[in-house]
């Protein structure tokens, strides 16, 4: 144990580490999604709160840590409140818990919508006015998937 911190020494080592804290990856996709969302680039999005792109791109994977006066700025410049940046965040669960075990499925679609193949499927579908021809392309997917399709 280090005298002057009173940190373990395995402590200090994780916090030197240059893994992603969970929390920290959970809040940069969260960025992405609003980004992708509002058709923005890493680019203009850097622009607006005087950042590199490369550096938005640190925050979206959660390497580089997001501070809260910089969490404010992106609410400002994304349009939500900050809260929305922790939604869909598991309450209750440490933040090393993370990775062990089954994620719930919310997850996956959350992750998925994130992707750009996600967005780009999603506002098309959101285009599509006939019930009957989404109900179709919903049963063509779930075949695609292997699942049974409904009637």
């Amino acid at each position: 144990m280090s005298k002057e911190t009173g940190l373990e020494d395995a402590e200090i080592e994780e916090r030197g580490s240059r893994r992603a804290n969970p929390i920290d990856v959970h809040v940069g996709a969260r960025v992405r999604l609003r980004r992708m969302l509002l058709g923005m680039s890493q680019e203009k999005l850097g622009e607006h709160l005087g950042l590199t792109f490369q550096q938005i791109q640190k925050y979206e994977k959660g390497i580089n840590r997001i501070g809260a006066s910089r969490l404010f700025d992106l609410s400002q410049v994304l349009g939500v409140p900050v809260q929305f940046f922790y939604e869909e965040l598991a309450v209750g669960q440490p933040a090393g818990a993370a990775g062990f075990g089954e994620r719930p499925a919310e997850s996956y679609a959350v992750e998925f919508l994130g992707s750009r193949e996600g967005l780009e499927l999603n506002k098309a579908f959101a285009r599509i006015t006939d019930p009957r021809v989404r109900r179709s392309i919903v049963d063509l997917v779930r075949a695609f998937a292997g699942e049974t399709v409904s009637e």
